[in-house]
């Protein structure tokens, strides 16, 4: 199918989408989750195709570990729908209401985008997620993921347009692209006719293609240089185990720890400690002068290590005299993602989360937790790194609009 039927059929599935009850779209999810768990060989039988495709064309292991299905991972897919389905509708919610002196009566109620195109790479989970919280939030999705999943996706995307069928359901509340042409990826940024919404999800390269040659409305889904900083008033107890899973648990995601910003005052009894975890987890340092007085078997970090999305076992590590001094680095060199104190210092903890710009900020918590499923929307559409429409993890209402309806008695303009 080409790309302009894909298109075409969206924009008229985007009204049909709007016309189901919020009973109907949850009978639905909880339909396609139980259809994932049933064709979980099927879906893995793909998956390996794309997996053996990676390993010979020497993807990197962050990426080969995205790109893997398992059934944990499928049924996490499926509980994902779970929730989505168990989540309150957002479609008809009214935001406020008000009247006027002239006795209109104005309302202002959450409507759906329309057709929504999301651009990623890498992780077929994506593929479920993106339809759980597209379709509950009453819009119709057009997919187009990278070449390296495709047949993971092809295979995700059948399921869940077999489920659709089966209840009665447009199918074309999504589409995937199958081709894997760069050239119709760019084309697919020049359909606002029929795109509302244009979302990309992967690498710093393919969100700055997109937002360079999209003529359709950018929803910014960024990279990750994502700190930790270890304050002088720090419980260091908190702050290793913290770190170890901020860095190691996933090294492929956008809300892993990539730089560690420690108070000189604690460098020399901290280092220590911090370099014995990270050997045991087989991660490169990389440290500033002062840091290296202690960390000696460390490499130089650069300057482009600071503001590095590492996606890999390599850390960097900068020294700072103050929280302040932490502030100013962190807000210089990150990706407005997500960023971490560790401290016992109330008014310390309390300037990070001010005077920190990013979307997700922290105290004594590890970054892993900016994710949809972990905030409670069941799954995420992405993690917005900009600031108009939505910032953070993307669910269900980020995903919809609002309308003003005025009720009059006849008024008219004088």
């Amino acid at each position: 199918m080409g790309l302009l039927e894909i298109c075409k059929n969206a924009k008229a599935a985007k009204y049909e989408v709007q016309k189901l009850m919020a009973e109907k779209k949850n009978k639905a999810l909880i339909a396609v989750a139980d259809r994932l768990i049933k064709e979980a060989e099927y879906i893995k039988s793909a998956n390996d195709k794309d997996y053996e495709n990676g390993v010979k064309n020497g993807m990197h292991k962050g990426m080969l570990d995205r790109l893997k299905l398992d059934d944990k991972r499928i049924e996490a897919m499926a509980e994902g729908l779970r929730v989505v389905a168990s989540l309150e509708d957002p479609i008809g919610q009214e935001i406020e209401h008000f009247e006027r002196p002239n006795g209109l009566f104005i309302k202002k109620v959450r409507v759906p985008l329309g057709v929504i195109g999301i651009i990623y790479e890498s992780r077929p989970n994506v593929t479920a997620d993106a339809f759980s919280l597209t379709f509950k939030s009453g819009n119709a999705a057009i997919l187009k993921g990278g070449s390296d999943a495709i047949n993971s996706n092809i295979a995700i995307t059948k399921v869940i347009r077999d489920a659709l069928c089966d209840e009665g359901i447009c199918a074309d509340a999504v589409q995937l692209i199958e081709d894997t042409d760069r050239s119709v990826t760019t084309q697919f940024m020049k359909m606002n006719d029929y795109v509302d919404v244009l979302i990309p999800r992967g690498s710093a390269g393919l969100i700055k293609a997109v937002v360079d040659n999209s003529t359709i409305p950018v929803i910014e889904t960024g990279t990750g240089n994502c700190h930790i900083y270890v304050d002088k008033d720090a419980d260091f107890e908190k702050a290793i185990p913290i770190i170890i899973n901020a860095k190691t648990q996933r090294i492929g995601v956008c809300n892993a720890a990539e730089s560690l910003v420690v108070h000189e005052a604690v460098k020399d009894e901290f280092l220590p400690l911090f370099a014995k975890a990270m050997k045991e987890h087989n991660v490169e340092i990389r440290s500033d002068a002062e840091a290296k007085s202690v960390l000696t078997d460390s490499k130089d970090a650069t300057e482009e290590d600071f503001g590095k999305e590492f996606l890999d076992y390599i850390i960097s590590v900068k020294t700072v005299k103050s929280v302040d001094e932490a502030i100013d680095h962190i807000n210089r060199y990150n990706t407005g993602h997500s960023e971490s104190i560790i401290t016992e210092n109330k008014e310390a903890a309390q300037k990070f989360l001010d005077m920190v710009d990013a979307a997700c900020v922290y105290v004594n918590a590890s970054t892993r937790f900016t994710d949809g499923f972990e905030f409670g929307f069941g799954a995420e559409i992405g993690i917005s790194t900009q600031k108009l429409h939505a910032r953070g993890p993307m669910g269900l209402k980020e995903l919809t609009s609002y309308k003003y309806e005025i009720l009059g008695e006849g008024q008219i303009r004088g």
